[in-house]
This record gives C-alpha cells, structure tokens and sequence, in this order.
C-alpha cells in the first residue's frame, strides 16, 4: 500500500552530506520525494512509497547518519504528491 511520510530532522545535518545519503537510499528502496536544507539548521524531507520501504528508508538513514540526527519529527501524509524520483532541493 502507497503511504507518505513528512520528516523534520534537526542535529548536526548540513554540511555532512545529509541530503545526498538520503537521495542515495531513497533512489534505492524507489522511493519518491524530496529533501532540502532548512534555514534553521534542520532538514525537511518528503517521502513516498510503499509503507516498509518508508520504514526501511528511516532505518537505513538512521544507521548511516544517525551521529548526526539529534531529533527526528515524522507525521503521515497524504500519498500522491510525489511520483517523479527522489530530488534535492535548495
């Protein structure tokens, strides 16, 4: 089942190649959506896809990010938003 995923995370994730790991583990589980650097420090991400691919995707980054994440915020939302890849944006 399609499901969609918005994710706040803050710590120290700018800067260490945050949003290109992401893209990297997105791309491989087919996942579409986005990632960009937020103002405030923290990085907002979109993701979309099949439910365990979304659970495995949070897996994934936390395994191979999570000395940088300090707090991870994620709320379900409405599937449909994203059909075209995983991108980075500014």
């Amino acid at each position: 089942m399609r499901a969609a995923r918005e994710i706040i995370i803050t710590g120290s994730v700018q800067g260490v190649g945050f949003r290109w790991t992401a893209k990297r583990i997105a791309d491989s589980f087919g996942l579409d959506g986005w990632v960009r650097n937020n103002s405030d420090g923290s990085v907002s991400l979109a993701i979309e896809g099949d439910e365990a691919d979304l659970d495995a995707f949070m897996e994934r980054l936390d395994q191979t990010m999570g000395a940088y994440i300090a707090r991870i915020e994620s709320r379900d939302s409405k599937p449909g938003k994203n059909r075209d890849g995983f991108v980075i944006l500014r």
